[in-house]
């Protein structure tokens, strides 16, 4: 199988490096600055007591000429439209796109330009980031991937994806109906990222302040009662397996929106929060607490590409 990730960061080069370390003929598309990060350091993997390296096969939207059978896109929501055009070339009549962004309007994007059944919905759930190097850290065991036809069938190509990525090394589940993971995983995101980038601190130092356990689940039945009223609603393990991580005494651990918020770098706020609210507005859901969220990170958008001169 010709696979083409699409962003060599913590999402994508994770899951590609993976993919190549298991023999699978894969090639990162990336901007020339990471390109020749890549070709003098290698693609490094560390963390979790683990440290490991490869010579990446690596394009950029230039020299990107002839289809692949799976393109995997793992980029941020504000690099999604140039990405989108920058791929074309590499898809094909026969091509499957997996995209691993949260929220669902990217989906509803590379719909509209390549057209739904070249589209599958995917979720991944992995712990790690890039480091100062540029190394990818690994910074807990998780590595799974979700992924699936948008109608819900079980398709030879999916079994076939799925197949690949197991031999990886990499968990993969072929759920009965892909696009509700993704809301599920988005109302996660969201409760997350709304805790910590709200009070500004980890989980546990958000716990540890009296009447912070009690914000978790508040933001979180908002998100859950948006899924909801989408025709998506969460099951009790799930928002369980969710207040597991919002409320956990003691956490160091932030979302990498928080990451971006704490370093003065744009976020998805609206990719994330603004879609989120603007279909909670439409189904007649009040949200205050995520729309509170929605209003923090967008004047912090707005100071931080003003920073960068945009």
């Amino acid at each position: 199988m010709k696979i083409l990730i699409v962003g060599a960061g913590a999402t994508g080069g994770y899951f590609g490096a993976l993919l190549a370390r298991a023999g699978q003929d894969v090639t990162f598309l990336v901007r020339p600055g990471r390109a020749a990060a890549l070709r003098e350091r290698g693609l490094r993997v560390v963390g979790r007591d683990e440290e490991w390296t490869l010579e990446p096969r690596l394009v950029t939207a230039d020299a990107l000429t002839t289809p692949y059978d799976l393109v995997l896109l793992s980029v941020k929501s504000t690099a999604l439209a140039q990405a989108v055009e920058d791929v074309a070339p590499a898809v094909g009549p026969d091509t499957a796109i997996v995209p691993l962004l949260n929220g669902l309007a990217h989906v509803e994007a590379l719909n509209a330009r390549f057209g739904a059944p070249a589209v599958l919905g995917g979720v991944a759930k992995v712990v790690t980031t890039l480091d100062d190097t540029g190394d990818i850290r690994r910074l807990a065991p998780l590595a799974h991937l979700t992924i699936g036809e948008q109608d819900g069938s079980r398709s030879p190509r999916v079994e076939k994806i799925a197949a690949v990525l197991g031999e990886a090394g990499i968990d993969v589940l072929v759920p009965a109906d892909v696009l509700t993971a993704m809301w599920h995983k988005w109302v996660f995101i969201t409760t997350f990222g709304a805790v910590t980038g709200l009070m500004r601190g980890t989980v546990g130092e958000v716990n540890a302040a009296p009447g912070g356990p009690d914000l978790g689940p508040t933001v979180l039945a908002e998100a859950a009662a948006v899924s909801a009223a989408a025709g998506h609603p969460v099951p009790e393990a799930e928002r369980k397996a969710t207040l597991a991580v919002v409320n956990a005494p003691g956490s160091s651990m932030v979302p990498s929106l928080y990451r971006d918020l704490t370093a003065g770098r744009p976020t998805e706020v609206e990719h994330l929060f603004g879609d989120l609210v603007d279909r909670a507005r439409a189904l007649s859901v009040p949200t205050p607490l995520l729309d509170l969220a929605t209003l923090h990170l967008r004047v912090h958008q707005a100071r931080a590409l003003a920073a960068d001169g945009r």
